[in-house]
Parts: structure tokens; sequence; C-alpha cells
């Protein structure tokens, strides 16, 4: 297996062909929840405080949610 080196400067893409897993559009999460309350702005977004070396797929993740679960319910965040 290949090694990845990620230096500060990279952000790990993950190698899925663009597809998001289905477990995680199936329900709203809390990292979700969190994600559509502040309109998808990573720089409010308490992952993007930790620093982790990976693209964000949360927004395209609220797409689906909302397409097939609806929106959350007022008060839910």
């Amino acid at each position: 297996m290949e090694k990845v080196n990620l230096s500060e400067e990279e952000a790990f893409e993950p190698r899925t062909n663009g597809e998001i897993s289905e477990s995680i559009t199936k329900s709203w999460t809390q990292q979700a929840l969190e994600c559509y309350s502040i309109n998808c702005d990573c720089k409010k977004c308490s992952l993007a405080k930790g620093n982790y070396s990976f693209v964000c797929q949360m927004p395209k993740v609220i797409e689906i949610l909302i397409e097939f679960a609806g929106k959350p319910v007022a008060g839910a965040f």
C-alpha cells in the first residue's frame, strides 16, 4: 500500500471518485446540523478549528439530506 504524505499545506482528498457514503446521508447527524445552522460556512465550523487535513464534503451531504430527508426541524440544532 502506498503511504500518503500530508504536509500542512495539502488537504486530503478521499479516493471515492466524488461519491459520498450513503451512511452519512440517511439522517441528520450533530455535525450535519451544525453545518446546516452555519450555512456551510467553514470559518464557523468546529471541525475546521481542529485543522483536519481533508476536503470537507459536508455541503454536498447537506444538499442530499435536504433533498431526501427534508430540512431539519427547528430547534434540533
